[in-house]
C-alpha cells in the first residue's frame, strides 16, 4: 500500500478549554496575549475562513489577510472579504490560488472543514468551560501530535496553556 498526504494545506486554529470547547457562546473566554501575539503571527498575510459570527465578534482583526466568510445568507455581505456558502468553496478558491487555507472558527467552521484539514494548530488552555461551543474531537487514529509548547500562567495570563501542532496521518491507498 502506497500511503499518499493530504491533497492541499488547510489548517484549522482554536484555543480549546480541558474539556474541549472553544467558547460559552460569545467570544473567546481567555485573555492570552502571547496566544493572541502567536495567532496573529501564524495567519498575517494568510487567507482565513471563518464563520460569520465569528467575523462580527472579530471586527477590526483582518488587516491584512484574505478572508472568506462562510454564511448560508445569499445577501450577506462582509465589510472585507468575500461571502462564501461553504468550506469547500473556501477550499476551491484558496487552492486555484495555490495559497494554504487557515480555519479560525467557529465550531461550525471548525466541524465543516475538519475533513478537509492537513494540521490542526490548538492552543490548549488549563480551564474548564462545562458547556458551550464544542471544537471537533481528535480522533487519535488519524491525528499525530507532533509539537507541543507549553505556557505557564503568569501576571498577564490567568490560565496556563499548551500550543500544539497536530498532523493529520498519511491515508494509505
Amino acid at each position: 500500500m502506497k500511503e499518499s498526504p493530504p491533497s492541499f494545506d488547510v489548517t484549522l486554529v482554536a484555543a480549546v478549554s480541558r474539556d474541549g470547547f472553544i467558547s460559552t457562546g460569545a467570544g473567546v473566554p481567555w485573555d492570552l496575549p502571547a496566544d493572541r501575539k502567536h495567532f496573529r503571527a501564524i495567519t498575517s498575510d494568510q487567507w482565513l475562513l471563518v464563520g460569520r459570527r465569528t467575523f462580527e465578534e472579530m471586527t477590526g482583526w483582518f488587516q491584512n489577510h484574505t478572508v472568506f466568510v462562510l454564511s448560508r445568507s445569499p445577501t450577506f455581505t462582509p465589510s472585507v472579504g468575500r461571502r462564501v456558502g461553504d468550506a469547500s468553496e473556501a477550499i476551491l478558491l484558496a487552492r486555484e490560488s495555490a495559497k494554504p487555507l487557515w480555519v479560525i472558527g467557529g465550531g461550525k467552521t471548525y466541524a465543516e472543514a475538519m475533513p478537509f484539514a492537513s494540521r490542526l494548530i490548538l492552543t490548549r488552555v488549563d480551564d474548564e468551560l462545562e458547556s458551550g461551543i464544542p471544537f471537533p474531537i481528535i480522533d487519535p487514529e488519524r491525528w499525530t501530535l507532533k509539537e507541543s509548547l507549553p505556557h505557564p500562567a503568569d501576571d498577564q495570563h490567568a490560565h496556563a496553556f499548551t500550543i500544539q501542532v497536530w498532523d493529520r496521518k498519511l491515508v494509505r491507498v
